[in-house]
């Protein structure tokens, strides 16, 4: 029997688990029910398993000949977003929501699991399949990362599901995938006074007005156009009155990349731009840039792993392009200090209304998505430590 042929006979149970997980969704930091599904499927197939950093999850899969120690990867964690499609799984928890497909991702890997316990006599090296919280949050792969029961990994995969690309597809490809994702902090700091008095004041909001514009020549004109940079603010707050000159101004914004390089430049020149443009105007600024994950970049043996394996079970036509997006990952984390590569498994099913994008409070996906993801994972498991 094929690997394809023995995920579909558990097509029903893992469809099943994933609305089950739907239905419960939890935030980050606090997956407790999800772990403890996790930790029931793997007493029930007699894998050992250590719960760490609280709600997650590292199940280790020994196989009868030596090899590698291979990772595979699943995020848990749900999003603070009230569903609104009217699927009969839809959310029970008011105001949370799987609307990034880790529902998805639990459920194939918990379902490889079986696959992979039934061939754990074929198996060169050991598996570790890890559990991982708090994605959502950008904290729970740099947490995991840097776990003792971790630090013996040579490759990792990990997988996400994604309406950009129809179901039976995906886009298995090297080098960056998903940017780096910072965030930035910045106080503006004038004099405040009388609003018919502005000879008198030093005036925050038109100082960090042209902070706002001036950081956008950090992408205009001291980035090369080859490296894609995204600087947004997202968020200004300043003054209590019409009449009143603000003498404060906060700012808050994210900052994508793909390069460390140019991360590292940008980084540097956003606070030399801001805090000059603030004091050409008699102000100050007080910046903070706060490095939330790298960017994920495929390194390209593992790549061609993962490749294979989706081709061995889909064909050659299965393989499509996908363009890199500034949407961050704390996969990222893992890719830093391991080998690996982190695909996409194609779910969108038009016909059917599953197009809704990523955090979209209709999100939905194709289930057959479940099947070929978890057979890719799988076959991955299998071909790793050959």
């Amino acid at each position: 029997m094929s690997i394809m042929e023995e995920v579909l006979r558990l097509r029903d149970e893992l469809i099943a688990l994933r609305r089950d997980i739907h239905r419960h969704p939890e935030l980050g930091w606090q997956e407790t029910r999800t772990q403890a599904l996790i930790c029931a499927q793997m007493d029930a197939l007699e894998i050992p398993y250590e719960k760490v950093c609280g709600t997650g999850v590292i199940a280790v899969l020994e196989g009868g000949a030596p090899g590698p120690v291979i990772g595979l990867r699943a995020d848990m964690d749900a999003l603070p977003i009230t569903e609104k499609g009217a699927c009969a799984y839809a959310s029970e928890n008011p105001g949370v929501m799987h609307a990034c497909g880790h529902d998805c991702h639990v459920a194939m890997l918990m379902t490889a699991a079986r696959v992979l316990k039934a061939h754990q006599s074929e198996l060169c090296g050991t598996l570790k399949l890890i559990f991982q919280p708090a994605e959502e949050l950008i904290e729970g792969g740099r947490a995991m990362c840097e776990l003792p029961q971790l630090a013996d990994l040579d490759r990792v995969f990990g997988a996400h599901i994604w309406v950009d690309l129809p179901v039976g597809t995906f886009s298995v490809e090297p080098g960056p995938r998903m940017a780096s994702a910072d965030n930035i902090y910045l106080t503006v700091k004038g004099k405040g006074a009388h609003g018919a008095q502005p000879h008198n004041a030093v005036d925050a909001i038109v100082a960090a007005c042209h902070v706002v514009s001036a950081l956008q020549t950090v992408v205009s004109r001291n980035t090369t156009p080859l490296e894609p940079v995204v600087v947004t603010i997202g968020t200004i707050e300043g003054g209590t009155s019409s009449n009143i000159i603000a003498n404060e101004v906060r700012l808050a914004g994210t900052v994508r990349s793909f390069s460390p390089a140019v991360r590292d430049a940008t980084e540097k020149r956003l606070e030399q731009v801001a805090c000059t443009a603030a004091q050409t105007f008699g102000a100050s600024c007080d910046f903070t840039y706060r490095r939330c994950t790298p960017a994920t970049i495929n390194e390209p043996a593992s790549t061609e792993i993962a490749r294979q394996a989706v081709e061995t079970l889909f064909g050659a036509q299965a393989l499509v392009h996908l363009e890199k997006t500034t949407g961050g990952e704390d996969f990222a984390w893992f890719l830093e200090h391991v080998p690996g590569c982190y695909f996409f498994i194609g779910a969108r099913n038009e016909a059917a209304g599953k197009c809704n994008p990523l955090h979209h409070d209709c999100f939905d996906i194709d289930e057959q998505a479940l099947v070929n993801g978890t057979a890719a994972l799988v076959q991955i498991g299998l071909n790793a430590g050959r």
